[in-house]
C-alpha cells in the first residue's frame, strides 16, 4: 500500500517538466536548435565570474573535509551572518546569523515555513493568482494544509485586495507574496503592498492571531527599469518570512541553495524560530549544501549579468504587442504572461506544440486564458521564435 496522493504526483510531472520533457525528446528528433523551448525558468546567462573564483579558492585554500562536511543544521554561522550583514546594507535592517536558516533552494525554504505554521488539517495558507503551480503541492501534501486561491486584480495583475479580505478567514495562517512574480513578472506596488500589510494587521486584530506573510523572492535582483522597487516586505510588516534563493540572481538552479530569513520583530521570534529549524528537521533539509553555502556567503549581493534578460523582455514585448497579443509588460523576473488570444489556453498551447514552440498554459498558474513564456533563452532563439508567434496569432483570429 502506498500513500496514494505522493504516488499520484509521481506518475504525472508537472505540465512545465512535462513540457520541458517533451523538449528534450524532439531535441534529439530534429536538433536542440529547432525546438523554441519557453518552458522552464532555467536560467541561461552564467553566473558571475566571481562564483566560479569563489568555488577554485575554497577548494584550494580549505580543508576539504570541512568544506564537504557537515555543518550546523541551520547552516554555518559565518556565512548567515555574511548574509545577514550584506541585507543590512541593502535594506538598513540590523539582522544577525540568529535570523537565518540555510536551505535546499526556494522550495525547501516555503515547504519549511508552511510546515512551521500549519497546526491542523483545517488551517488554509493563501494564493495569490497568478501562482507558482508547486505552491498547492507544498501547501497541500507537503503540510496536510489547504491553499486558497485569491484571483488577481483585472487589468494589471496587482492584489486584488476586496477579494482577498473576502477570503482571510479564522482559519488563514498566511498570504503567499511572489514579487516580482511568476509568471506575469509584475512587481508588486508599494501601494499594493502597503494595502496588504494593512489589511492583514486588521484581520490579524480581528480573529485574535497573526496571519503571517511568506514572500517568496527568488527574483528580487531581477527587475529592469530604473524606477521599478522592489518593496522589501519585512520592512512593511512584521510578520514576514522571507524564502530566498540564489537560483535566479546568481544563475545556479542545480546547486539549490537558498535561505529562510526569520526577522526579530516576527511575533514570538524565538518560538517561530525554533519551529523551522524543527520544520527543516521533520522534512530532512537540515544541513544545506555545505559548499555552495561557502560560495553563497562569498558572492552575497552580487548578481549574473542581467542585461540579457532585460533584451529579450523588451523584444518579446515589442513584438507580441504588435501581433496583437494582450499582456502586462513585465518589471522583473524572466517571464512574460500574455493572453492566448481568445482561445482556451490548453488549445492554444497543443497547437504550439505543432510548430514545436513550448509555452505553457495559463490555467496552471490560476489564470485561463493566458500562456507563459520563459524567456531565459538565447536572443537568437528569440528572434526565430517571433514568426511563429505571428502565424499563431494570425490563425487564432
Amino acid at each position: 500500500m502506498l500513500n496514494p496522493s505522493v504516488l499520484a504526483l509521481g506518475q504525472k510531472r508537472s505540465t512545465i517538466r512535462e513540457l520541458f520533457e517533451f523538449g528534450n525528446r524532439r531535441a534529439a528528433e530534429i536538433g536542440r536548435e529547432n525546438v523554441f523551448d519557453f518552458s522552464i525558468g532555467n536560467p541561461n546567462v552564467p553566473a558571475p565570474d566571481t562564483v566560479r573564483q569563489a568555488i577554485f579558492d575554497i577548494l584550494n585554500q580549505e580543508d576539504p573535509a570541512v568544506t564537504h562536511g557537515y555543518t550546523s543544521a541551520q547552516g554555518a554561522d559565518f556565512v548567515r551572518e555574511t548574509i545577514a550583514q550584506d541585507l543590512n546594507r541593502r535594506f538598513g535592517t540590523a539582522y544577525g546569523a540568529r535570523n537565518l536558516y540555510m536551505t535546499v533552494g526556494a522550495a525547501a525554504a516555503l515547504s519549511i515555513c508552511f510546515k512551521a505554521l500549519t497546526v491542523s488539517a483545517e488551517d488554509e495558507f493563501i494564493v495569490l493568482a497568478p501562482y507558482f503551480p508547486e505552491y498547492l503541492v507544498f501547501i497541500g501534501e507537503g503540510a496536510g494544509a489547504k491553499p486558497v486561491i485569491v484571483p488577481p486584480r483585472a487589468g494589471d495583475f496587482q492584489i486584488d485586495l476586496d477579494a482577498l479580505a473576502r477570503a482571510i478567514g479564522p482559519h488563514t495562517r498566511a498570504v503567499v507574496v511572489n514579487s516580482p512574480n511568476n509568471p506575469s513578472g509584475v512587481v508588486y506596488s508599494e501601494e499594493t503592498i502597503r494595502g496588504l500589510a494593512g489589511l492583514l494587521a486588521q484581520k490579524s486584530q480581528e480573529f485574535g492571531q497573526p496571519i503571517y506573510i511568506i514572500s517568496d523572492e527568488p527574483y528580487r535582483e531581477l527587475v529592469y527599469d530604473a524606477d521599478t522597487v522592489v518593496p522589501f516586505l519585512p520592512q512593511y510588516y512584521d510578520n514576514t518570512l522571507v524564502c530566498y534563493s540564489y537560483s535566479k540572481s546568481l544563475s545556479l538552479p542545480g546547486e539549490r541553495i537558498g535561505y529562510v530569513l526569520i526577522p526579530d520583530a516576527v511575533q514570538d521570534f524565538a518560538d517561530t524560530y525554533a519551529a523551522v529549524c524543527g520544520a527543516g528537521r521533520v522534512l530532512g533539509y537540515v544541513n544545506a549544501p555545505s559548499l555552495f553555502q561557502r560560495v553563497a556567503a562569498r558572492c552575497a549581493g552580487q548578481t549574473s549579468d542581467l542585461s540579457v534578460y532585460a533584451k529579450n523582455r523588451d523584444l518579446l514585448y515589442g513584438a507580441l504587442t504588435a501581433y496583437g497579443y494582450d499582456c502586462v509588460k513585465p518589471q522583473g523576473a524572466f517571464y512574460i504572461f500574455p493572453q492566448t488570444l481568445g482561445m482556451d489556453d490548453y488549445a492554444f498551447c497543443e497547437k504550439a506544440k505543432q510548430y514545436d514552440l513550448l509555452v505553457v498554459p495559463g490555467t496552471d498558474f490560476g489564470a485561463p486564458g493566458y500562456m507563459r513564456i520563459s524567456y531565459c533563452v538565447q536572443t537568437e532563439t528569440i528572434e526565430r521564435a517571433l514568426p511563429i508567434f505571428e502565424r499563431l496569432a494570425r490563425e487564432c483570429r
